[in-house]
């Protein structure tokens, strides 16, 4: 079955391909090199798909990987889970248009780490199963919180798919000629693919392959960058004043935050929005026991904040390149081709050629394909795990339950691919600002209470919950980028971008509220219960994989 659809797939990409693309076939021919590269590729990603297929066997299995994940493996895979399409696309496509706003973007989605690290992992992976509803239900309502969880948890999951739908998109595009539409359709059809059929297991493998790949490809792109400029970096960025527009301007903070609102807004969705991701805290469930949770973290934050220095050179590097004479071919009608969030994938075929831009766009692609992967198991887990396993039916079967997680994943695809055709024209990074403002606001709240306040009720956590997620999934409607460029209003309700700053202060403020008024039999009995959820969060007694500390 798997090879049956993963034929058809690859077929119907030749013959859309094929087809003609007013957007980019009169400007220009399929790019054979690459577009080799490209399938070479994705057959790779599909033979690990069917291997894993075959060792996937219970729900364990399909969530988790079977909990067999080493600690480098995992911080690996959750490096390649962060580095997105966001990321990769979106950050360097900020830096090539804003310039040091850009680079502060990218410093600040690093920023959440720490916060994993020092009051998340450990405790996340001794109190957890499947997912971080887990750890909030442990002794709250399960029907409640589960409920809340699963609504916060697909509210994240869709947004941040939309961003790498976009990205696969317009790669897509750029690569074959294809229209937009077709391609974010073939994008969807692979994440099925993978998902339905691989697991976890498929998908943490997918994550790694590409992430070594990823840091490869972006440090060449860097070091051929500096390379050209003598490895002097104060040329590189004399060059990029030069040549931008704005001149002088993109080494200074500018107008992108230009209101404090704004700005700390953003800074808090990113810092606390890292330990409320869904797809990312899954991860912790992946590996034996906490010590090799914490090792997760660890190398992860390596992984990333290395991939932060070169994307910022990278991105300088899309201005000194792309706006030179050499650089007009990459331009139609005075606009970048494929919009900003390709910067990168036209720089590597500045420096590369064909060859070199077919491993840059298989990567970025199978970037997306993985990061969607994981998103959409997140997705899926909270319907089948969250909802259905635990609310609706608590005696089903994992036959059943895996069952419910592919149909669900079937549906959170179309969902993602008619979402990203509607979102077209967004950068890519902020749309996945936004995705982190919700998780921020919806889940971390919930999350870090649960795990170290004592008073938290179910009716503090779900009543709290629900307003941080309606109030961020509304100013986020409300706000400018929805409401004036997807919707067509002349003026935005919400004047700032991101809403973070007010929905996770209503969040926090209605859970405290809630809580202590809460005088209940049950909130009574919920708050005696702390001290021992306290002691196995701490020493990881009575979860599975134990270790001494």
């Amino acid at each position: 079955m798997l090879k049956i659809l993963a034929l058809i797939s690859i077929i119907a990409l030749s013959a859309f391909a094929a087809g003609d693309a007013t957007f980019e076939a009169s400007k220009r021919e399929l790019n054979i090199p690459a577009i080799i590269m490209f399938f070479i590729f994705i057959a790779g990603t599909l033979g690990v798909t069917y291997w894993a297929a075959k060792k996937t066997k219970s729900a364990s299995d399909f969530y988790t990987a079977g909990g067999g994940i080493t600690g480098f493996q995992n911080g690996l895979a959750i490096a390649g889970d962060y580095m997105s399409a966001a990321a990769f696309l979106g950050v360097s496509g900020l830096i090539y248009m804003k310039g040091y706003d850009g680079v502060i973007y990218a410093v600040s989605f690093l920023v959440g780490w720490p916060v994993i690290l020092f009051f998340m992992a450990e405790k996340l992976r001794n109190l957890g199963k499947f997912t971080f509803a887990d750890i909030a239900a442990y002794r709250l309502g399960q029907k409640e919180i589960r409920t809340l969880a699963a609504f916060g948890s697909l509210s994240v999951v869709i947004l941040y798919l939309i961003a790498q739908m976009v990205g696969a998109g317009k790669l897509i595009q750029i690569l074959f000629g294809m229209e937009y539409e077709y391609a974010v359709f073939m994008v969807g059809a692979l994440m099925i693919i993978y998902v339905t059929f691989g697991g976890m297991l498929a998908t943490t493998w997918v994550q790694i392959i590409k992430a070594v790949l990823l840091l490869s490809g972006v440090s060449f792109m860097a070091i051929m960058v500096l390379w050209h400029f003598g490895f002097n970096f104060e040329s590189l960025a004399q060059t990029a004043v030069n040549n931008h527009a704005k001149g002088e301007e993109i080494l200074k903070p500018g107008g992108f935050l230009s209101d404090p609102v704004s700005a700390i807004s953003l800074g808090m969705a990113l810092m606390l929005g890292t330990a409320g991701l869904p797809h990312v805290l899954m991860r912790f469930f992946t590996v034996g026991n906490a010590k090799e949770a914490r090792k997760s973290v660890v190398y992860a934050t390596g992984f990333v904040a290395y991939f932060w220095v070169i994307i910022s050179i990278v991105g300088l590097g899309a201005i000194a390149f792309l706006n030179s004479a050499e650089g007009a071919q990459y331009f139609v009608d005075g606009k970048l081709f494929g919009g900003s969030n390709m910067a990168s994938v036209h720089l590597s075929h500045m420096l590369g050629g064909n060859a070199f831009l077919g491993f840059i766009s298989a990567v970025a692609f199978a970037t997306i394909l993985a990061v969607v992967s994981g998103l959409t198991l997140a997705g899926a887990s909270a319907i089948s795990h969250d909802i259905y396993a635990n609310v609706i039916n608590p005696n089903a079967s994992d036959e059943k339950i895996v069952k419910i997680s592919k149909i669900t994943v079937i549906i959170v695809g179309i969902v993602g691919v008619t979402l990203g055709i509607a979102f077209e024209s967004q950068n890519i990074a902020y749309m996945v600002g936004l995705a982190f403002g919700i998780a921020a606001s919806a889940n971390f709240p919930i999350l870090f209470l649960s795990i170290y306040w004592s008073k938290l009720t179910t009716r503090g956590a779900f009543i709290g919950g629900f307003m941080g997620l309606i109030t961020a999934v509304s100013l986020v409607i409300l706000g400018p980028n929805v409401w004036v460029q997807i919707l067509g209003n002349k003026e935005a309700i919400f004047p700032y971008a991101h809403p973070a700053l007010f929905s996770v202060t209503v969040a926090f403020v209605s859970i405290w509220f809630f809580s202590i008024i809460d005088n209940s039999k049950r909130a009574t009995a919920e708050r005696a219960m702390f001290r021992a959820q306290n002691v196995r969060a701490n020493t990881g007694i009575g979860s599975a994989g134990a270790v001494s500390h």
